[in-house]
């Protein structure tokens, strides 16, 4: 008899909901994709949808501005996963993921509900500056309603997306690995933690069913990747057999860049700061009340850093 729970994925066409609905395929699960009417004549969502259901994903009908189609799409399956993004802008991301969790309370039948962070823990960060702890405080927001409801939840802090950080060799608005120069914040020293995103759509579809898991923060710290920006570069440097030039960002200086720019810039840039400057993401030893991914799936052969560079060779 097959135990493993039946998934729905919201958000499942985005950059980690596709990732998220190939690991629930491939790990033998019941996946289900909410197909949003909001798509309209989008092709490749379409088109990505559809490869889904070839894939034996079931494709479900469901609004967010339809609350009966949501609770009908929850009530077919036992775990929800949202994926959908905030793209830093305030109210739309919390305002769907709140109309999610009246869905899921009403339905009653969930038996784990992972809603959208993956990347820093929020509860760890309520003294981060403003503009950019808004996303922080909205998770909070989400979370608090979570647990309001009584609704059985995982949160996932997945820390630095690799192909956002490794790839831009962590330099905001980079994606590819420069050859001749990067900049370093201060002396680039403060630990960070980078996670190839298949591996975090593996290690979060691996906790779904996972009793210990439950009602907790899991977080995935894959122990080769616990790394300084100086020790990324390093690792570039070594793959392409020749040294960068170097030059640092003071502290003063990222602020007062950051200052220069644009709401939406300025939230973006506050993670920065509290990553490399703060080291926020390993400053800490996980508690009790949370788990690591690794140390729980000890048989999942994660992609190292240097690995994930050799993509750009």
């Amino acid at each position: 008899m097959d135990l493993r729970s039946k998934v729905l994925i919201i958000g499942g066409t985005g950059y980690l909901g596709k990732r998220l609905v190939k690991a629930s395929l491939e790990q033998g699960h019941e996946t289900y994709v909410l197909r949003r009417p909001e798509i309209g004549v989008d092709i490749e969502k379409i088109q990505m949808l559809l490869g889904f259901k070839k894939q034996g994903a079931r494709l479900v009908i469901g609004s967010f501005n339809d609350h009966r189609s949501l609770v009908e799409a929850v009530k077919q399956v036992d775990v929800v996963i949202c994926a959908v993004s905030g793209v830093h802008i305030r109210s739309h991301q919390i305002l769907l993921q709140l109309k999610l969790v009246d869905a899921i309370k009403e339905a009653g039948n969930i038996k784990r509900f992972l809603p959208s962070e993956f990347g820093t823990d929020p509860a760890r960060m309520a003294d981060a500056m403003e503009p950019g702890r808004v996303t922080f405080d909205d998770k909070m927001v989400v979370r608090k309603a979570i647990e309001e409801a009584g609704i059985p939840f995982t949160y996932v802090s997945a820390n630095c997306f690799a192909g956002y950080m490794v790839g831009g060799l962590c330099q905001p608005g980079h994606i590819l690995p420069s050859r001749e120069s990067v900049i370093l914040f201060g002396d680039g020293n403060k630990k960070s933690i980078f996670v190839d995103e298949d591996d975090i759509a593996t290690y979060t579809i691996k906790t779904i069913d996972d009793p210990r898991t439950l009602n907790k923060t899991v977080y995935i710290r894959p122990p080769a990747n616990i790394l300084s920006q100086r020790e990324v570069v390093e690792l570039w440097e070594k793959l392409i057999g020749k040294e960068l030039e170097k030059s640092s960002l003071s502290e003063q200086e990222f602020l007062n860049i950051m200052k220069d720019q644009g709401y939406a810039e300025q939230v973006g840039l506050t993670h920065y700061y509290h990553v490399f400057y703060d080291g926020c993401l390993t400053n800490f030893e996980i508690g009790d009340d949370a788990e690591e991914a690794c140390a729980l799936y000890p048989d999942i052969e994660y992609t190292k850093v240097e690995d994930y560079f050799k993509q750009y060779l």
